[in-house]
Parts: C-alpha cells; structure tokens; sequence
C-alpha cells in the first residue's frame, strides 16, 4: 500500500516525495528535522500514529499541514482528527483519485475532506 501511494503522489510534477515509512517513531524524528510542508499520515500505523498523535504534531510542526489517511470514513473519527489539526481527510480506498489533490490543497493551506468522509461530517 505505501508504495502505491508514493507512486501516486511521485507521479504528480508538483510533489516532491522526500521520504516514507512504516515505523511512526522514525516518521517523527524525519518530519521534526526537516519540516516538510507536508505530511500524509497513515492513521492506522503500528506504533503510534493516532489523533493524539497529529495533535503532538500541530504543536510542533505548526507550519507542517497533515493529511490524515485512513480506511473507514466514520464522521466521529474524521471530526477528531481535524479537530486535532490535520487540514484533510482522505480515505486509503479513495486514495487513487484524492490524495495527491489533498497534498496540493494541504500545501496551499487549504482543507480536503474525501466527499464520503464530507458527506457523513454532514457537509
């Protein structure tokens, strides 16, 4: 899955895909020492990666946008990872089609939400 997910988004000329992992802890140390502007955060990761953990984030990385990425599109857990910070919210089985649109519009400061997510979040 993640390397079809970093396929997408190196096909995108307009994204520059610096890194990637599947170890949470490794994924933090990279991002706090080279502050991307960006970052795709796979909320089922093992060890660690959580809501909780893009409110940790935030706090350290104000100018780092999260795209949350996750399977289920339940509007309770969307919510809480938004309200925690991420600027979008992209389901891992409409990841094909949203994610690199999400990192664009994260980049440029401005929120995503997957249309399903939305439409449970009620708008």
């Amino acid at each position: 899955m993640r390397a079809r997910l970093r396929g997408l988004l190196e096909e995108d000329e307009l994204i520059d895909v610096i890194a990637d992992t599947n170890d949470f802890g490794e994924a933090v140390r990279f991002v706090l020492r080279n502050r991307p502007r960006v970052l795709v955060l796979d909320l089922s990761m093992p060890s660690g990666s959580s809501v909780e953990a893009i409110r940790r984030l935030r706090a350290q990385l104000p100018d780092t946008e999260i795209v949350a990425l996750k399977m289920d599109a339940n509007a309770g857990y969307a919510r809480h990872a938004l309200d925690a910070g991420a600027i979008a919210y992209v389901l891992k089985d409409t990841a094909d089609s949203e994610l690199a649109e999400a990192v664009r519009q994260a980049a440029r400061g401005e929120r995503f939400v997957s249309p399903r997510v939305a439409a449970a979040l009620g708008g």
